[in-house]
C-alpha cells in the first residue's frame, strides 16, 4: 500500500550523501532533491552503472556530480564528463566548483574554442574532474596532455545530442582510453537505437531508470501556436515583446535566420544578442552572460542553445520557427517555468505545418491552443484543416487582436 505523499518525501541525507557535501549543499539552499536525483544518486552512490532518461533542466548535473565526488573522495582516482556542446561543458563545470570547491575538488574544462594553453595550465593542477566536449577532449590525448588511466566514474550527459551531433566515432576512441573497470552514468532526454547500443556494449548491466518521459514538458509552462503568413511573422513577434516585458529567448531555425532577425530587432532599438554556431565561442559567451544579467532582454538562439541555456527567470520562449526535429519542441520550451515558476511559449507555423504541429501534438500529448492571424489563401488549406479535425481556438476575432490583419481586402 503506498504512502501519503507527504510521508515518502526525500531530503538528501535520506539518499546517503554524506554530511560534508550536505553542509554544501545547505549553504547553495538545496534542500529538497529534484525526482532524477531521488533516483540517481543512491544507484550512482553503490557504484552501479546506470541510464537515466530525463529532460534538460531537471538537475542532473547534481544527480551525477553529487555521487561522483563522494566516490571520488573515498576512492580518489578521477571523474570524467563528457557533453556535446561549449555551453553545456561550462554549465557543468560551474556547477560541480560549486558544490566541489569548498571541499577541495578541482576541474578542468576541456572544450573547443578556446585556448588549448589555459587548458593545459588546469592539467598541470592535477583535476579530479574533466569536463569535456568530444572533439577538445581528443586534441588532448593524441598530444599525450591527458590520461585516463585514473577514470573511476564516467559520465556522458545528452547522451542523445552526442549522436545527433555525429560525435558517436570520437566517443568510441575516448572509450578505448579509459579504464575497463570504472562507473559509467549515462543521461539522455530520449533513447535511440545507437545509444542503447552503446550501454550494451560499454555498460555493464546498467540500472534503468526514467524520469519525465520524452515528450513531457515542464509543468507550468503555457503553450500557444500561431498560425499565419511567413511574411507576417516579424509583425507578429514585435507585437509579442509589447506585450510581453520580461526576459524573452526567441529560437530561430537557422543560423543566418538569427542573425537578420536580430539585426532587425536591434534596429527596432531592442536590447538583443544572438547565439549561434556562426559566432565565435567567446561572443556566444558574451551573449549568453549579457543575457543572464539582463544587458539583453531577448536573446535569438538556433537549436544549438535549445539544452546549453540555463536562465532563471525566463518569462517567455517564442519559437519563431517551428524546429526540424519535434523533440527540440520540448527542449526549447523547456527553457521557461523552471523550478516551478509559471512562463509561456509561444510558437509560429504556417498554413502549411499542419504535420509538424500534430508530429509536436503526438509527441507532448496534448492538443495545443491554435490562434489564426490571416485569412489563408490558398484553396486546398480548408479541406487540410477539416481532415485535421480540430476546432481552431481564436480567442479574439483577428480585426481586434493586437496586430491581427482582420479580413484581407482583395
Amino acid at each position: 500500500m503506498p504512502l501519503p505523499a507527504k510521508q515518502i518525501e526525500l531530503d538528501f541525507k535520506k539518499l546517503g550523501v554524506s554530511a560534508d557535501i550536505l553542509n554544501v549543499l545547505k549553504s547553495l539552499k538545496l534542500d529538497t532533491p529534484t525526482p532524477i536525483q531521488i533516483k540517481s544518486i543512491p544507484v550512482a552512490l553503490s557504484g552501479q552503472d546506470m541510464v537515466g532518461v530525463a529532460q534538460t533542466g531537471t538537475g542532473k548535473t547534481f544527480a551525477f556530480g553529487i555521487p561522483m565526488i563522494e566516490r571520488l573522495l573515498i576512492e580518489h582516482g578521477q571523474g570524467l564528463v563528457l557533453l556535446p556542446t561549449r555551453e553545456l561543458a561550462l554549465q557543468v563545470d560551474e556547477n560541480l566548483r560549486k558544490l566541489g570547491s569548498r571541499l577541495g575538488l578541482r576541474t578542468a574544462a576541456l572544450i573547443g574554442g578556446q585556448a588549448i594553453g589555459s587548458q593545459v595550465q588546469a592539467l598541470k593542477r592535477n583535476p579530479h574532474i574533466f569536463i569535456c566536449t568530444p572533439g577538445r577532449l581528443i586534441d588532448h590525448l593524441k598530444r599525450g596532455w591527458v590520461k585516463l588511466n585514473y577514470v573511476k566514474v564516467l559520465v556522458l550527459d545528452e547522451a542523445d545530442m552526442m549522436f545527433d551531433m555525429g560525435f558517436a566515432p570520437q566517443i568510441e576512441e575516448i572509450m578505448k582510453s579509459v579504464p575497463k573497470k570504472r562507473q559509467t552514468l549515462l543521461f539522455s532526454a530520449t533513447m535511440p537505437r545507437p545509444i542503447l547500443r552503446l550501454a550494451a556494449a560499454h555498460m555493464n548491466m546498467p540500472i534503468h531508470i526514467e524520469v519525465a518521459p520524452p515528450g513531457t514538458t515542464v509543468e507550468f509552462v503555457e503553450q500557444e501556436m500561431y498560425v499565419m503568413k511567413k511574411e507576417d511573422k516579424y509583425k507578429q513577434l514585435e507585437n509579442i515583446l509589447k506585450e510581453h516585458k520580461g526576459s524573452v529567448l526567441v529560437f530561430s531555425r537557422t543560423k543566418h535566420g538569427a542573425k537578420h532577425l536580430a539585426n532587425n530587432l536591434k534596429q527596432s532599438r531592442h536590447q538583443v544578442a544572438e547565439i549561434h554556431s556562426n559566432l565565435s565561442f567567446n561572443q556566444r559567451k558574451e551573449s549568453m552572460s549579457g543575457f543572464k544579467s539582463k544587458k539583453y532582454r531577448i536573446l535569438i538562439a538556433t537549436d544549438i542553445a535549445a539544452r546549453g541555456i540555463d536562465v532563471s527567470g525566463i518569462e517567455l520562449v517564442v519559437n519563431y520557427d517551428l524546429p526540424d526535429n519535434s523533440e527540440d519542441y520540448v527542449h526549447r520550451i523547456g527553457r521557461t517555468a523552471r523550478a516551478g515558476k509559471a512562463g509561456k511559449a509561444i510558437s509560429f507555423a504556417t498554413p502549411n505545418q499542419w504535420k509538424d504541429i500534430r508530429n509536436i501534438e503526438r509527441l507532448i500529448n496534448k492538443k495545443l491552443t491554435l490562434t489564426k492571424f490571416a485569412e489563408l489563401e490558398e484553396a486546398n488549406t480548408r479541406p487540410t484543416m477539416r481532415r485535421y479535425g480540430r476546432t481552431m481556438s481564436f480567442g479574439r476575432s483577428a480585426a481586434r487582436r493586437p496586430g491581427g490583419m482582420g479580413r484581407r481586402r482583395r
